[in-house]
C-alpha cells in the first residue's frame, strides 16, 4: 500500500538530489580558471540531459530490472514500461512509494555519478568526448555496478555487500574513474609548474553548502519518512561537520592556516563517506567516519603531488577514496539492530572489501576501454591553442564574465 509520507519524503528528496548537480557545477566551477567555467558548469547540468533520458529509456531497465544472473538487469522497464503508480518489486518496493517516483529518485542518482568524474578532467576534455563518455560510462560501469549492489537479485547485494546510498555506486565507481580520466588525458598545460589558482572560492564555497543540504536527500531518501530516515539525516549532518573539522585542522597543523577551501573539501569528503553507512551506524559511528574521512581524504589530496597526476578537482582523492573508506568502516561499524541487517566485524568487512575491489576493477577497465574507443575516433583531448586560450570561448561560444577576455592565459 502505498504511504503518503513515505512518497511525499521520497518526491521531495528527488528534488534535493537533483539541486546537488547544479550544487556540483558551483563546488566545481569555483574551482577552475575563469575562462573554464561555463565548460566545467555543462558537464554537470549537460548530464542532467543527457543521463536522465538515457536513464529512462534504458538505463533504469538495466539497473533494476530483473537480474540475468545478478550481473544485469533486463528489459522489463525499457522506455518505462511498466513503471506506473504501483509499488515497484524489489528495491523499489522497500518505501512504500509509487514505482515512477522512486525512478526518479534513482535517476538522480545516475546524472550525478559521471558528473562528479568531470573534476579529473576539467579544462582540457573535448565536449564530444565529454558526451561520448558519459553515455558510455553510465550504461556500462553505473547501471551495471548499481545493479549488482541494489537491485533484486544483484550479485552483491546476495553475497551481503551493504551500500546504503551510494559509497561504492556513486562514488567509489566515479572516483576510480575519475583516476583513470586523469592518467589517460595527461596534465594541464603546463601543471605543475604553472598554478591553476580557483578563480571563485566563493563559487565553490556555495555549492559546498548546497551540496551539504541536498545530501540530507541522498541519503535518508530511500529510508522513508520514519526512523530509519531520521538516523541517516543525523549521521549525514554530522559526519559533514566531523569531516569539515578535521580537514581543517589537520591542514592548519600542516600550513598553519584554515583554509575555507579545506574546510568545504573536508564536508564533502564527510558526506561521502558515510554514504554507504548512513542507515547501518550509530550517530557516534557517524562522527567517527567523518573525522577519519577528513585525515584520510586530505592526505590523498596531497599524495597526487608525490605521484604527479592531475586530478584537476580531486575527484579521485575525495570521492574515490572517500567512497572506499565509507563502504569499509561500514563493514566494521555496522550495527544490525539499526537495521535488521548483518552486524560490523571481520565478515562484513571481508565482504565489503569484496565489493569494493569488484566495483573498481570493473570501473577501471571499462573507463580505461572507453577512453582508449574515443581517442582513437573523435579524441579526447582539445588542441593545446584551445586550452590555452579557454574552452568556454572555443568549445561554447561563450563567457563567463564580461572580462574573462581579460583573463591571464597559462
Amino acid at each position: 500500500m502505498i504511504d503518503a509520507g513515505d512518497t511525499a519524503w521520497l518526491l521531495l528528496s528527488t528534488a534535493l538530489v537533483m539541486l546537488m548537480t547544479p550544487a556540483l557545477a558551483m563546488f566545481y566551477g569555483g574551482m577552475v580558471q575563469g575562462k573554464n567555467v561555463l565548460s566545467t558548469f555543462m558537464h554537470s547540468f549537460f548530464a542532467l540531459g543527457l543521463v536522465s533520458i538515457q536513464f529512462a529509456l534504458v538505463g533504469y531497465s538495466l539497473a533494476f530490472g530483473t537480474s540475468w544472473h545478478g550481473v544485469i538487469g533486463g528489459l522489463d522497464y525499457v522506455g518505462l514500461a511498466g513503471v506506473g503508480d504501483t509499488i515497484g518489486a524489489g528495491a523499489a518496493s522497500a518505501v512504500k512509494a509509487p514505482h515512477l517516483a522512486f525512478f526518479a529518485y534513482q535517476c538522480m542518482f545516475a546524472v550525478i555519478a559521471p558528473a562528479l568524474i568531470s573534476g579529473a578532467y576539467a579544462e582540457r576534455l573535448k565536449l564530444s568526448a565529454y558526451v561520448l563518455f558519459t553515455l558510455g560510462w553510465t550504461t556500462l560501469v553505473y547501471d551495471p555496478i548499481a545493479h549488482w549492489s541494489w537491485a533484486d537479485g544483484g550479485w552483491l547485494a546476495k553475497l551481503g555487500a551493504i551500500d546504503f546510498a551510494g559509497g561504492t555506486v556513486v562514488h567509489l565507481s566515479s572516483g576510480v574513474s575519475a583516476l583513470v580520466c586523469a592518467l589517460v588525458l595527461g596534465k594541464r598545460r603546463g601543471y605543475p609548474t604553472v598554478r591553476h589558482p580557483p578563480h571563485d572560492l566563493t563559487m565553490t564555497v556555495i555549492g559546498a553548502g548546497l551540496l551539504w543540504f541536498g545530501w540530507f536527500g541522498f541519503n535518508a531518501g530511500s529510508a522513508g519518512a520514519g526512523g530509519l530516515g531520521a538516523l541517516a539525516l543525523v549521521n549525514t549532518h554530522l559526519a559533514a561537520a566531523a569531516g569539515a573539522l578535521t580537514w581543517a585542522i589537520v591542514e592548519g597543523g600542516r600550513i598553519r592556516k584554515l583554509t575555507m577551501l579545506g574546510f568545504a573539501s573536508g564536508l564533502v569528503a564527510g558526506l561521502v563517506a558515510i554514504t554507504p553507512a548512513a542507515g547501518y551506524v550509530s550517530p557516534m559511528a557517524a562522527i567517527l567516519i567523518g573525522v577519519a574521512a577528513g585525515g584520510v581524504c586530505y592526505g590523498a589530496v596531497l599524495v597526487k603531488g608525490r605521484f604527479g597526476y592531475d586530478d584537476a578537482l580531486d575527484a579521485f582523492g575525495v570521492h574515490g577514496v572517500g567512497g572506499t573508506l565509507g563502504a569499509l568502516l561500514t563493514g566494521l561499524l555496522a550495527r544490525a539492530e539499526l537495521n535488521n541487517g548483518a552486524g560490523g566485524g571481520l565478515s562484513l568487512l571481508g565482504t565489503q572489501a569484496l565489493g569494493c575491489a569488484a566495483a573498481a576493477a570493473w570501473a577501471v577497465a571499462v573507463t580505461y576501454a572507453l577512453l582508449t574507443l574515443i581517442d582513437k575516433t573523435v579524441g579526447l583531448r582539445v588542441d593545446a591553442e584551445v586550452e590555452y586560450e579557454g574552452l568556454d570561448g572555443a568549445l561554447h561560444g561563450e563567457a563567463a564574465y564580461a572580462s574573462a577576455g581579460s583573463v591571464s592565459h597559462q
